[in-house]
Parts: C-alpha cells; sequence; structure tokens
C-alpha cells in the first residue's frame, strides 16, 4: 500500500467509527413515539403514585417492548428472505 494512501485510509476507518457510535440498537421506536412517560400519565389525569397512574406507566412499557419486539421481528424475517433469495434485491 503506498504511503499516500495511508493517511485517507486511517481517516476512513476514523469516520466509520465515529458516524457508527450515532447508531444504537434498543432505541425507542418511533411508533410508540419518544414522549416522556411521566409527561402522558399525569396530562392523562392520573396523580403521580395513584393505581392509575401506575397502570398508564406499565402500559407504555408494554407498547413500547410491543413495538421493539415487532422491529427485530422484521428485520430477522427480512434477513432470512434476503439469504433466502439471493437473487432478488
Amino acid at each position: 500500500m503506498p504511503l499516500a494512501i495511508a493517511p485517507r485510509l486511517l481517516a476512513a476507518v476514523t469516520l466509520a467509527i465515529a458516524l457508527s457510535a450515532c447508531s444504537a440498537r434498543y432505541q425507542t421506536p418511533v411508533a410508540v413515539g419518544g414522549d416522556d412517560d411521566d409527561a402522558v400519565c399525569q396530562s392523562r389525569g392520573y396523580a403521580q403514585g395513584s393505581p392509575e397512574y401506575v397502570a398508564c406507566r406499565k402500559d407504555r412499557d408494554v407498547q413500547r417492548n410491543a413495538a421493539t419486539a415487532r422491529a427485530d421481528r422484521r428485520q430477522r424475517d427480512l434477513g432470512e428472505y434476503m439469504l433466502n433469495h439471493p437473487d432478488r434485491p
């Protein structure tokens, strides 16, 4: 490898590593929304600590976990489809 290419390659690898740090697995899916659970449940009129508030927070957790599971399943299904159909883009 010529010495003139080495700095460019090093810069490209460094940039790729820096950009990969911006992505994170298990981010909140868009379908659930990035709203603050506390603010959402309080805006519905539930006092903090009340049974309705606790149920609201649990429901939000269940919705978030279901959305994450759906996203994971879709990603896995897409990967399997691509492995089983290499001739189709």
